[in-house]
Protein backbone atom coordinates (compact mmCIF):
# COMPACT_ATOMS: atom_id res chain seq x y z
CA UNK A 1 0.00 0.00 0.00
CA UNK A 2 1.33 3.63 -0.83
CA UNK A 3 1.88 6.08 2.15
CA UNK A 4 -0.98 8.43 0.47
CA UNK A 5 -3.38 5.12 0.43
CA UNK A 6 -2.10 4.45 4.44
CA UNK A 7 -2.99 8.10 4.87
CA UNK A 8 -6.94 8.28 3.81
CA UNK A 9 -7.54 4.37 4.77
CA UNK A 10 -5.26 3.37 7.61
CA UNK A 11 -3.70 0.49 8.76
CA UNK A 12 -3.95 -3.03 7.02
CA UNK A 13 -5.25 -6.13 8.30
CA UNK A 14 -2.19 -8.22 9.34
CA UNK A 15 -1.58 -11.77 10.61
CA UNK A 16 -4.61 -13.54 11.52
CA UNK A 17 -4.98 -13.62 15.31
CA UNK A 18 -8.02 -16.25 15.35
CA UNK A 19 -9.34 -17.93 12.38
CA UNK A 20 -12.85 -18.55 11.14
CA UNK A 21 -12.41 -22.14 12.32
CA UNK A 22 -11.47 -21.39 15.39
CA UNK A 23 -14.08 -18.81 15.66
CA UNK A 24 -16.41 -21.26 14.54
CA UNK A 25 -15.80 -24.02 16.58
CA UNK A 26 -15.85 -22.02 19.80
CA UNK A 27 -19.18 -19.87 19.19
CA UNK A 28 -20.61 -23.69 18.84
CA UNK A 29 -19.49 -24.43 21.89
CA UNK A 30 -20.86 -21.28 23.77
CA UNK A 31 -24.22 -21.28 22.29
CA UNK A 32 -24.69 -25.10 23.29
CA UNK A 33 -23.38 -24.07 27.16
CA UNK A 34 -26.05 -20.85 26.88
CA UNK A 35 -28.91 -23.81 25.74
CA UNK A 36 -27.92 -25.99 28.31
CA UNK A 37 -27.73 -23.62 30.72
CA UNK A 38 -31.08 -22.14 29.59
CA UNK A 39 -33.18 -25.63 28.74
CA UNK A 40 -36.45 -26.06 30.37
CA UNK A 41 -36.64 -22.60 31.91
CA UNK A 42 -39.68 -20.70 32.20
CA UNK A 43 -38.80 -17.42 31.56
CA UNK A 44 -38.63 -16.05 27.71
CA UNK A 45 -34.05 -15.98 27.09
CA UNK A 46 -33.05 -13.01 25.41
CA UNK A 47 -29.80 -12.21 23.69
CA UNK A 48 -29.06 -8.37 23.79
CA UNK A 49 -26.08 -6.54 22.07
CA UNK A 50 -24.65 -3.25 21.62
CA UNK A 51 -24.80 -2.27 17.98
CA UNK A 52 -22.48 -2.65 16.03
CA UNK A 53 -19.31 -4.44 16.68
CA UNK A 54 -21.13 -7.71 18.25
CA UNK A 55 -23.25 -8.39 15.39
CA UNK A 56 -21.20 -10.85 13.34
CA UNK A 57 -20.53 -13.18 16.63
CA UNK A 58 -24.63 -12.48 17.90
CA UNK A 59 -26.41 -14.06 14.50
CA UNK A 60 -23.65 -17.05 14.87
CA UNK A 61 -24.42 -17.78 18.34
CA UNK A 62 -28.26 -17.44 17.84
CA UNK A 63 -27.64 -19.78 15.11
CA UNK A 64 -25.98 -21.90 17.96
CA UNK A 65 -28.54 -21.75 20.30
CA UNK A 66 -31.15 -24.50 19.66
CA UNK A 67 -33.52 -23.17 22.09
CA UNK A 68 -36.07 -20.42 21.81
CA UNK A 69 -34.66 -17.06 22.07
CA UNK A 70 -35.33 -12.91 21.21
CA UNK A 71 -33.10 -10.84 19.79
CA UNK A 72 -32.57 -7.27 21.19
CA UNK A 73 -30.47 -4.48 20.75
CA UNK A 74 -28.99 -1.55 21.88
CA UNK A 75 -26.95 1.43 20.72
CA UNK A 76 -24.81 3.92 23.22
CA UNK A 77 -21.74 5.99 23.39
CA UNK A 78 -19.85 7.48 25.89
CA UNK A 79 -19.58 11.24 26.96
CA UNK A 80 -16.79 12.77 25.78
CA UNK A 81 -14.76 15.49 28.47
CA UNK A 82 -12.71 17.94 27.29
CA UNK A 83 -9.80 15.77 26.39
CA UNK A 84 -9.69 12.92 23.87
CA UNK A 85 -10.94 10.30 26.87
CA UNK A 86 -14.69 9.61 28.09
CA UNK A 87 -15.25 10.73 31.21
CA UNK A 88 -17.23 7.90 32.16
CA UNK A 89 -20.84 8.52 31.58
CA UNK A 90 -23.22 6.94 28.82
CA UNK A 91 -25.81 7.92 26.46
CA UNK A 92 -28.22 5.89 25.20
CA UNK A 93 -28.91 6.34 21.45
CA UNK A 94 -31.17 3.11 20.73
CA UNK A 95 -33.00 1.20 23.43
CA UNK A 96 -34.33 -2.17 23.20
CA UNK A 97 -37.60 -2.83 21.59
CA UNK A 98 -39.33 -4.83 24.13
CA UNK A 99 -39.50 -5.01 27.77
CA UNK A 100 -36.77 -7.47 29.46
CA UNK A 101 -38.77 -7.67 33.05
CA UNK A 102 -38.96 -11.37 34.16
CA UNK A 103 -36.39 -12.76 31.15
CA UNK A 104 -33.04 -14.51 31.20
CA UNK A 105 -30.82 -11.85 29.47
CA UNK A 106 -27.36 -12.46 27.94
CA UNK A 107 -25.44 -9.64 27.24
CA UNK A 108 -23.86 -10.55 24.05
CA UNK A 109 -20.43 -8.16 23.74
CA UNK A 110 -17.50 -8.77 21.01
CA UNK A 111 -14.80 -7.64 23.86
CA UNK A 112 -14.90 -6.88 27.55
CA UNK A 113 -12.34 -4.48 28.23
CA UNK A 114 -12.18 -2.34 30.87
CA UNK A 115 -15.72 -3.31 32.06
CA UNK A 116 -17.17 0.23 32.49
CA UNK A 117 -20.08 -0.06 29.54
CA UNK A 118 -20.86 -3.32 30.97
CA UNK A 119 -21.22 -1.98 34.23
CA UNK A 120 -23.81 0.17 33.08
CA UNK A 121 -25.89 -2.01 31.17
CA UNK A 122 -25.70 -4.81 33.89
CA UNK A 123 -27.21 -1.82 36.46
CA UNK A 124 -29.93 -1.08 33.96
CA UNK A 125 -30.94 -4.31 32.99
CA UNK A 126 -31.71 -5.34 36.67
CA UNK A 127 -33.63 -2.07 37.32
CA UNK A 128 -35.95 -2.91 34.11
CA UNK A 129 -36.59 -6.17 36.20
CA UNK A 130 -34.49 -8.99 33.96
CA UNK A 131 -34.50 -12.23 36.19
CA UNK A 132 -31.33 -12.76 35.54
CA UNK A 133 -28.26 -11.31 33.30
CA UNK A 134 -25.47 -12.53 32.39
CA UNK A 135 -22.49 -11.89 29.81
CA UNK A 136 -21.16 -13.78 26.58
CA UNK A 137 -18.17 -12.84 25.39
CA UNK A 138 -16.20 -13.33 22.38
CA UNK A 139 -13.04 -11.57 23.50
CA UNK A 140 -12.15 -10.83 27.34
CA UNK A 141 -9.40 -8.42 28.55
CA UNK A 142 -9.75 -9.39 32.13
CA UNK A 143 -6.08 -7.72 32.78
CA UNK A 144 -8.05 -4.37 31.99
CA UNK A 145 -10.65 -4.80 34.25
CA UNK A 146 -11.68 -1.65 36.49
CA UNK A 147 -15.17 -2.80 37.58
CA UNK A 148 -16.44 -6.16 39.00
CA UNK A 149 -17.74 -6.84 35.79
CA UNK A 150 -17.21 -10.82 35.02
CA UNK A 151 -18.58 -12.53 31.69
CA UNK A 152 -20.02 -15.86 32.51
CA UNK A 153 -19.04 -17.22 28.73
CA UNK A 154 -15.67 -16.30 27.10
CA UNK A 155 -14.90 -17.35 24.03
CA UNK A 156 -11.21 -16.36 24.20
CA UNK A 157 -9.22 -14.35 26.10
CA UNK A 158 -7.35 -11.82 24.36
CA UNK A 159 -4.52 -9.68 24.16
CA UNK A 160 -4.19 -6.39 24.06
CA UNK A 161 -3.59 -6.02 20.04
CA UNK A 162 -6.03 -3.83 18.14
CA UNK A 163 -7.94 -6.55 15.99
CA UNK A 164 -10.29 -6.38 13.32
CA UNK A 165 -12.98 -8.90 11.46
CA UNK A 166 -15.49 -10.90 12.44
CA UNK A 167 -17.51 -7.67 13.14
CA UNK A 168 -14.51 -5.82 14.85
CA UNK A 169 -13.53 -2.27 12.83
CA UNK A 170 -11.24 0.40 12.18
CA UNK A 171 -13.07 3.69 11.33
CA UNK A 172 -15.89 1.11 10.11
CA UNK A 173 -13.54 -0.99 7.68
CA UNK A 174 -12.79 -4.24 7.99
CA UNK A 175 -15.66 -5.81 9.91
CA UNK A 176 -16.90 -8.04 7.20
CA UNK A 177 -13.27 -10.25 7.34
CA UNK A 178 -14.12 -14.15 8.46
CA UNK A 179 -10.96 -14.33 10.81
CA UNK A 180 -9.98 -12.09 13.42
CA UNK A 181 -6.45 -10.12 12.55
CA UNK A 182 -3.87 -8.04 14.60
CA UNK A 183 -4.03 -4.62 12.72
CA UNK A 184 -1.11 -3.86 11.43
CA UNK A 185 0.84 -0.42 11.99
Amino acid sequence: MSAVAREVHGPEPGEVYLSREAIASRVADLGAQIARDHRGGDRELVLLTVLKGAIVFLADLSRAIPIHHRLEFMAISAYRGSGPRSDGRIRLLKDIDRPVRDCNVVIVEDVVDTGLTLNYLLKTLRFRGAASVEVCTLLDRPYRRLTGAQPRYIGFTATDDFVVGYGFDFRQRYRNLPDIHILAR
